[in-house]
């Protein structure tokens, strides 16, 4: 008994002795985060800060260690992301913060990594996610106004608030704690849309800012776009530029930059945005230019949109953003590696650049110099921007050098005689992707089984209303379908022959009379439409049913919970002979939450594999049809695809994940008064209208399957056919790296690689002036001849190669012009 004693002291003295030193490390590891002149100091050294948003949610978990890793290696200091309300509390006081959306585990590899963290909260993100981010259910509390000075609202959203922080002060993921997370952020872009609140939103956002206060978290609450946000938090600006000339409403406190929209989200109908990697370093730039102190790129990596979380309305499934990392987690080339070296070159001056000290020079006309000093050492910097966007010059700094500054750059200069970086010229090799057929399945087995309607062709809903109910507030978001079912009496007077108007504020609507589909229609841009066909009667009962889908809550705007959805108030009406018309919008209404085959969950194998699949007479075309096949996982580990071509509109699952909504009937197309255009002119304010690729292709083909969501064995494709579409020519493939090119301006080193491959083809190769973009490469006015023989013997069946792009490596004698030569290559990997 006494040993046993003995024992148990000395396991609890160890027990204590471990706590201690645990504390110990703790508090040794604590980080100090402050602020004051303009500087934001980390242990009381004042930083440079660069930042990247990786959303958790729109990767896996088991991505999100390559994608950190490859932020890190890109020169990122810092990893940002929302929190999304809405995927941790999908009921109210039920929450999930497992798998996938366990954001402690993500923060958690950020610090593993040796990286900061930005926590924005919100929690109302916008971010191009459903409903902004809110649980729907918030909409239907008693009472509620959302984003106002409302008490019901304000209790919930500090709820939820301070459970996040209490999970991030349990897992001890504050700086202070010694955790990665060094700025948190309440709200989001209020000062865009506050102004139709009035007083209310005033006050709103005066308790936002003191409730989070009351959190105590150690670290500094930051508002963005939000120039009267109270103190202490620290107002930041987002868009695609920084404005030269902004600075926060506290001289203390630090300018940054919290999003930096590296291009913009892809919409159904609309093309891809892209931002050339010029424009982007530009910007970011001329940010440090203006004394700017942490800047984030909106996105670092964009990722999927997966299940129904897309917002909108429209948002398609793809959130690539045109990002230094792709939707799959590939580099995006030359962004990614454009970027890297302006980020080296920026955190070389570190030291400099945060003394605060610098001088701004009007050079000539839209050419200025700034020069920072560092009084204590007498070490410069300096950024020499050319802000006109078609005018290259030429500028002579005397004993500083002559630099040749293209239009619409900015020149960094190492001890401010010597250029190391200029924005627009690109060294950096691009990469032209490619999709690779699987390598394990070629051909499949179609099952399928039509989506149960005989409920809803004969009215038999769940609940009846004497009036057309609001969609979002009646599904509660539990689907984007809802059925509006009714019925009428007909005589001969009214006749046979008539027209179904149907004013919706649903985005598509299938209309279905007496069990027989009449048809279909859609938003041109989901605000809305009205709905008019042809529809044959019986004399006597009849039976109308109207399915009403959404894509995407919308999730921006003052007041955009309360835009309705689904035909609320109508009118539903019937028109016959000579015009008459009956109003059945007062009619009672029998009503229908979700799909049958979404009840019964067929988008799961494990739960309906006992329910009956077809495999003879595949319907090809075919409204309202699941369909099903088994796949194996392509081998090797690059990233993974499906190409859904030859499908309508629906939703697709694989082994019961959401892999997003499909549309491929929705083709892109410029928006009025715009036009597509392949080439994309690098110089001048950006808008996400100036580049817009792929015009008159599905806005969107191809379907991410992320390698966690993949079994070793077979696999399972469900998919849910809404307008009608074939399956047959579905099939698997794999993202890789195709083609590389470089294109580099004389006196800098280029660098071409194959990762992981062999260069096995050089396809062009020009000295000169050479003209176009990778995968459009053509000679110019000038060019030296044996520029391809050169880049053959350099390069040919090597995984990588350098070359110095200058006369001497081309047998060529420089010439007398102003314009440096530039060296364009493109070879197959």
């Amino acid at each position: 008994m006494m040993e046993s004693w003995r024992e148990m002291q000395l396991v609890l003295g160890l027990i204590s002795l471990l706590c201690f030193w645990t504390s110990l490390l703790a508090h040794a590891a604590a980080t100090q985060v402050t602020y004051d002149n303009g500087q934001l100091l980390i242990n009381g050294e004042p930083r440079i800060l660069i930042s990247g948003s990786i959303h958790y949610p729109r990767s896996t978990a088991e991505m999100w260690p390559d994608l950190i890793q490859k932020a890190k290696e890109g020169g990122v200091d810092v990893i940002e992301t929302y929190i999304f309300w809405n995927v941790h509390e999908p009921l109210r006081h039920q929450y999930n913060f497992e798998g996938d959306v366990d954001f402690i585990k993500f923060f958690k590899t950020v610090q593993e990594a040796g990286l900061y963290g930005i926590l924005r909260i919100g929690p109302y993100v916008c971010a191009e996610w459903n409903y902004g981010g809110f649980p729907v259910w918030l909409h239907n509390l008693p009472g509620i106004e959302l984003r106002t000075d409302n008490q019901v609202y304000k209790d919930e959203m500090q709820t939820f608030t301070t459970k996040i922080v209490d999970m991030v002060k349990k897992a001890n993921l504050f700086a202070p704690q010694g955790g990665p997370i060094i700025l948190a952020q309440i709200e989001n872009e209020y000062g865009d849309i506050m102004k139709p609140y009035g007083e209310a939103g005033v006050k709103y956002m005066q308790w936002c800012a003191k409730m989070a206060e009351s959190q105590n978290i150690g670290i500094p609450w930051i508002m963005c776009q939000q120039d009267n946000a109270p103190q202490p938090m620290i107002n930041t600006e987002n868009g695609f530029y920084g404005r030269w000339d902004w600075k926060p409403n506290n001289s203390k406190s630090p300018k940054m930059w919290t999003e930096n929209w590296t291009a913009s989200f892809k919409m159904w109908g609309l093309p891809a945005r892209h931002r050339a990697a010029e424009d982007v370093a530009y910007a970011v730039a001329r940010f440090f230019q203006s004394g700017g102190v942490l800047q984030n790129y909106y996105m670092y990596h964009g990722g999927t949109n997966f299940g129904r979380t897309a917002g909108g309305p429209y948002i398609a499934t793809t959130y690539d953003y045109d990002a230094p990392l792709d939707e799959y987690g590939i580099l995006n080339q030359p962004k990614w590696g454009h970027l890297k070296q302006l980020h080296e070159v920026i955190k070389s001056a570190e030291k400099i650049l945060t003394k605060q000290s610098f001088i701004n020079k009007d050079i000539q006309n839209n050419v200025m110099l700034t020069t920072f000093t560092d009084n204590s050492t007498g070490k410069s910097f300096c950024f020499l921007s050319n802000i006109d966007s078609k005018q290259d010059v030429n500028v002579d700094l005397g004993n500083n050098g002559k630099y040749f500054l293209p239009a619409w750059s900015v020149s960094l200069l190492a001890d401010c005689n010597k250029e190391i970086y200029n924005t627009a010229k690109v060294i950096t090799q691009t990469y032209l992707k490619t999709y690779k057929p699987s390598n394990v399945d070629t051909q499949f087995n179609w099952l399928w089984k039509a989506e149960p309607l005989k409920d809803a062709l004969t009215g038999k809903g769940s609940f009846t209303a004497n009036k057309l109910l609001e969609q979002k507030a009646t599904t509660v978001d539990a689907s984007d379908y809802l059925w509006y079912m009714t019925s009428v009496n007909i005589d001969d007077s009214f006749g046979k022959n008539a027209i179904l108007h149907v004013n919706t504020t649903g985005h598509v609507l299938h209309a279905y009379v007496n069990k027989k589909r009449m048809g279909s229609d859609w938003s041109s841009d989901g605000k809305g439409f009205v709905f008019e066909k042809a529809v044959t009667l019986n004399k006597g009962t009849n039976h109308l049913s109207l399915l009403s889908a959404t894509v995407g809550l919308k999730n921006y705007g003052s007041f955009f919970d309360m835009v309705p959805n689904g035909i609320v108030g109508g009118p539903v009406q019937l028109i016959g002979n000579d015009n008459v018309t009956k109003d059945l919008s007062s009619n009672e209404w029998s009503y229908k939450i979700g799909l049958n085959g979404e009840n019964k969950q067929f988008y799961n194998d494990k739960l309906s594999h006992n329910k009956k699949w077809t495999l003879e007479g595949l319907p090809l075309n075919r409204p309202m049809t699941w369909y099903k096949t088994s796949f194996k996982a392509p081998l090797g580990n690059d990233p993974v695809v499906v190409d859904l071509l030859g499908m309508g509109k629906g939703h697709a699952w694989v082994n019961g994940h959401g892999i997003g909504r499909f549309w491929l009937t929705m083709i892109a197309k410029a928006p009025q008064g715009f036009e597509c255009s392949e080439i994309c002119d690098y110089r001048g304010q950006f808008h996400d209208t100036n580049c817009m690729p792929d015009c008159g292709l599905p806005s969107q083909r191809w379907y991410h399957i992320p390698r966690s969501f993949l079994n070793e064995g077979d696999n399972t494709l469900i998919l849910f056919e809404e307008m009608g579409g074939n399956p047959t020519q579905i099939n698997f493939q794999t993202v890789i790296v195709g083609k590389v090119c470089g294109n580099a301006y004389e006196g800098s080193i280029m660098e071409l690689s194959c990762k992981g491959g062999q260069i096995s083809a050089i396809e062009f190769a020009s000295f000169g002036d050479p003209q176009g973009t990778c995968g459009s490469f053509k000679k110019g006015s000038s060019d030296v001849p044996n520029t391809l023989s050169v880049l053959q013997k350099a390069c040919l069946k090597k995984e990588s190669c350098s070359i110095n792009v200058s006369g001497a490596t081309f047998g060529f004698s420089n010439s007398n012009s102003n314009t440096p030569k530039k060296l364009a290559v493109q070879a197959v990997c």
